[in-house]
């Protein structure tokens, strides 16, 4: 079996994350807020500001693309030392392969490395799979929710709702500092 390998992407490989982004609205519209129809029509200089804002985890394997994560700073929590992961993704033949995992273990280190102290995340409350490997990653569930609409499931735009899940990221046992 191969090896899975997880990197930060560069501010100058926004076509990367681009063309992956797409994929995984594309391919799982029921798990993202956006639409592939909807970034389809996004300016260059849109993903090239979505680079510039936020670390972009890209796992590969054998050269391509299977997954991508997103931690985001104190921008989008609005506190000095909690970070956001979002727009969580791997591609549907990877799926408990552990993709996700390295991709939770590298964006714990950019957040370390960033200087912050937890990590949000974001999750549907109906989408057991994804609550269950955050938690199994420490993710704790909160009473925090907010409604999600998804837009680009069908005719009609869902409702759904997320939970906020936290994950603490003092030094803990099993979580490496570093990769």
């Amino acid at each position: 079996m191969s090896e899975i390998h997880v990197r930060v992407l560069g501010e100058d490989e926004w076509e990367t994350y681009k063309s992956v982004r797409l994929r995984a609205l594309r391919e799982s519209p029921e798990a993202f807020v956006a639409s592939a129809e909807e970034e389809e029509s996004f300016e260059d200089a849109d993903w090239q500001e979505r680079l510039a804002r936020s670390q972009r985890l890209l796992a590969e394997e054998n050269g391509d693309a299977i997954g991508v994560a997103s931690v985001g700073g104190v921008h989008r929590t609005k506190s000095d030392n909690i970070g956001e992961l979002f727009g969580l993704w791997v591609q549907a033949d990877r799926r408990g392969s552990g993709v996700a995992r390295r991709l939770l273990e590298q964006a714990a280190v950019v957040a370390r490395g960033a200087g912050l102290k937890q990590l949000v995340y974001w999750v549907g409350t109906d989408n057991g799979r994804a609550v269950a490997f955050a938690s199994s990653f420490g993710f704790r569930p909160t009473d925090d929710r907010r409604p999600m609409r998804i837009r680009g499931v069908d005719a009609e735009d869902a409702e759904s709702e997320e939970m906020k899940m936290v994950y603490p990221l003092a030094d803990a046992a099993g979580v490496p500092t570093s990769l």
